[in-house]
């Protein structure tokens, strides 16, 4: 523990507050007062850093900090991350366009197409707040950084890439037949996402497992494919014959139907013609796809899910030393205004009066300075050590629960006695126990309509029912508030999604009531307003089944799932921003290669009518939205290939429409999407419910302790795992920081 530590000073020898690039200005105010503001300004800077996990090493002079903090602003990062979205979104506007009602290549009409300057102007002002990114972001960690950041170099590269790109496609008039800097835009997403980083870094650390799996995936596919080229000749058995001319009649589509039939698409198709001849050929396909599907697939999964268990504490062990090197920083700083105070101190430590004066500048929420203000009244006097000062900022690391509100007091005993009944958690089980019956009651009229068209259906019972049920749904509102209070029943989040869906469906049920009258016999169907009676019931039943997920809390195993899939929305930015990407730079590659090359049937011999063409093909199965004639429509077509469902007609069409190099695209895109990121997508589940299901007795008695106040952030339920840094690592850090030193 570091006991004596003078003034945090620059790397000139100079205080903190005299570093290089400070305001001329300091020097005309009072010496004293101007370090002191100065370093009051430091450690609010520094514990914002710990607050958000950010870096400390940046410039620590006045000017700076003042452009720091306005970098890191709400507005200048709403800002950056609009002009990204806008950025990104520009490939739907821009030629080819997507504003048309369908892809499909039979009734689609010529799009709007923005004259030239338009989508390039918008372009240019998001390329040059980049610039101006960029060049904040190397002023604030200083030159010596910038050469190091091999993230920002890249930046910078592009953004010089981007702009004379940018400059050729106005110089030819908007006519250059491929723009670069469309593929390169998904990089300002990436840039701007630390966590998009660091999974990066954890799929190129798994690269070389990956790939040793890959080869033995690649000698799989070949031996198969000999091994299938050998067996079918067709030179005696009209199953073989069909079977080799179908999917073995030459090497590469031999090795085509193989890949697919590893993700199990084809299969049994490839296999009838020889099976219906011989059971026998049963066994190579059964042997090929238990070696490639079932082994060295799963195989490949398990290698990425052993490459990735450790990415998720690896993070949060990096997020926790710079929450830790933030404050400790931030209690270096201010005991050195409290050294500066005296003129021999006896002791090191931080004024409370310091510390509160830089909490109240501090950009965070008030129920956290709260709470770390009472645990800074709860001690005694005197100076902050650094362990105090440390534990103070463990509130940091909870998320505050709100108290609710005390419940009405009601002089009746009937009252209190009401109050009692309707406010016991025993109410909440009759409420899922009716919403239940509900749906059980929808489920049936369902089946037992399933055969009679709209126009004919009697809608009565079904009618008399859902008003019980809603009104049901009213009184127990009404009930709750009763016993609650509105301010406490509005507390609950559960409570404000029943409350919500009660009322908008006491608004249907009155307005159907009000245009079709009460449900009677021969209650039809009929248009008499903006919906028809069918539109409205449907409407209503829609609502009612979506209100009956207020059952899950109620469910403890289906809650803990419910909380896992909560926790992965919250956490899936950098997993969903490296989709994006991947989307994103396939799509532009696919515009590119195969832009109008699937076209209406009666403008191509290659593409035959409906009637003529082979069962099971692209045309037969009109599969002609699927193209990448637009940017939106190549997201659909990436996607329906991704799922690997039918993905062989895919391949077939734009083979025989592009050639067959464009098999190559669709191999890569399965690699890529399907077998990498959804193995990853995997890992992420696995890790996160894997580690909530380990821990749930050791947190439910954890948290006993925090349940009234707070409750857990995503560290904390790993708290067991993650290692404090110490002392001496804190201090190494430190002494490495550019732009400060400590004096001892």
């Amino acid at each position: 523990m570091v006991t004596g530590s003078g003034p945090v000073q620059s790397r000139s020898g100079a205080p903190a507050h005299q570093a290089a690039g400070s305001t001329p200005g300091q020097g005309h105010r009072p010496g004293a007062a101007a370090r002191r503001d100065l370093c009051l300004d430091q450690a609010v800077v520094l514990i914002e850093d710990a607050i958000q996990y950010r870096s400390i090493n940046h410039r620590m002079d006045a000017r700076s900090l003042w452009l720091y903090r306005w970098y890191y602003s709400s507005s200048s990062q709403w800002i950056l991350s609009f002009t990204i979205f806008l950025i990104l979104a520009l490939a739907f506007v821009e030629t080819p366009s997507s504003l048309t009602r369908t892809s499909d290549v039979r009734y689609r009409p010529a799009p709007w197409e923005p004259p030239c300057g338009l989508t390039e102007g918008v372009e240019a002002l998001c390329l040059l707040v980049f610039v101006a990114d960029v060049s904040v972001k190397s002023y604030l960690i200083g030159w010596a950084q910038f050469r190091r950041n091999p993230w920002l170099l890249a930046y910078l590269v592009v953004l010089v890439a981007s702009l004379l790109d940018w400059t050729v496609s106005l110089s030819l008039v908007c006519q250059e037949p491929l723009r670069v800097r469309r593929l390169l835009r998904p990089f300002f997403l990436m840039q701007n996402s630390s966590m998009m980083k660091k999974t990066l870094k954890c799929i190129r650390r798994s690269l070389p497992e990956m790939a040793s799996v890959g080869l033995l995936l690649a000698v799989h596919l070949c031996l198969f494919t000999v091994f299938g080229m050998l067996l079918f000749t067709g030179e005696k058995d009209a199953g073989q014959d069909r079977e080799r001319l179908t999917y073995f009649f030459n090497l590469p589509e031999a090795l085509t139907t193989l890949l697919v039939l590893l993700t199990t698409a084809n299969n049994p198709d490839v296999m009838i013609p020889v099976y219906s001849r011989n059971r026998a050929y049963a066994i190579f396909f059964i042997a090929f796809t238990l070696i490639g599907s079932l082994f060295l697939m799963n195989l490949m999964t398990a290698i990425i899910y052993n490459q990735f268990r450790g990415y998720l504490m690896m993070s949060l062990q990096t997020s926790l030393l710079r929450r830790r090197l933030g404050t400790r920083a931030a209690y270096e700083v201010l005991s050195s205004v409290t050294a500066e105070g005296e003129a021999h101190p006896k002791r090191l430590g931080v004024k409370p009066e310091d510390f509160l004066q830089v909490l109240q500048k501090v950009q965070l929420d008030s129920d956290h300075k709260q709470a770390i203000t009472e645990k800074l009244h709860s001690r005694g006097d005197g100076l902050l050590s650094t362990d105090e000062f440390q534990k103070l900022f463990y509130e940091f690391d909870k998320r505050v629960i709100k108290e609710h509100p005390p419940r009405p007091e009601y002089q009746s005993p009937f009252l209190r006695s009401t109050q009692f009944l309707f406010g016991h958690h025993y109410f909440d089980y009759l409420g899922n126990l009716m919403a239940l019956g509900n749906l059980v009651t929808i489920c049936v009229f369902l089946v037992l309509d399933a055969h009679v068209l709209p126009k004919d259906r009697d809608d009565f019972v079904l009618g008399i029912l859902n008003c019980i049920f809603i009104l049901y749904y009213l009184l127990e509102m009404l009930l709750k508030v009763f016993s609650l209070g509105l301010q406490g029943y509005l507390s609950y989040s559960s409570n404000v999604f029943d409350g919500l869906l009660t009322i908008v469906l006491l608004v249907l049920e009155i307005s159907t009531l009000a245009e079709y009258g009460f449900p009677h016999r021969g209650w039809k169907p009929a248009t008499l307003g903006l919906l028809s009676l069918w539109d409205m019931t449907r409407l209503v039943n829609v609502l009612i089944v979506f209100r009956f997920l207020r059952i899950i809390p109620s469910m403890q195993l289906m809650s803990l799932v419910a909380s896992t899939i909560l926790d992965l929305i919250k956490n899936m930015r950098a997993f969903g921003g490296i989709l994006v990407v991947i989307y994103y730079v396939f799509a532009i590659i696919g515009i590119s290669l195969f832009q109008g090359v699937i076209v209406a049937p009666r403008n191509s011999s290659l593409a035959s009518v409906n009637g003529s063409a082979p069962c099971g093909s692209f045309e037969q199965l009109e599969y002609w939205p699927n193209n990448f004639d637009d940017f939106a429509a190549a997201l659909v077509t990436l996607w329906d290939v991704m799922i690997v469902n039918n993905w062989q007609v895919f391949l077939d069409a734009f083979r025989r429409y592009a050639g067959p190099w464009s098999e190559v695209y669709f191999v890569l895109w399965w690699l890529v999407s399907s077998v990498i990121w959804v193995n990853l997508f995997l890992a992420l589940i696995l890790e996160n419910f894997l580690h909530k299901w380990d821990r749930r007795s050791h947190l439910q008695s954890f948290t006993q302790e925090l349940e009234d106040t707070s409750e857990m952030t995503q560290e904390l339920p790993f708290r067991d795992v993650l290692e404090e840094p110490t002392e001496e690592e804190l201090v190494e850090k430190l002494s490495r920081h550019p732009h400060l030193q400590l004096c001892r």
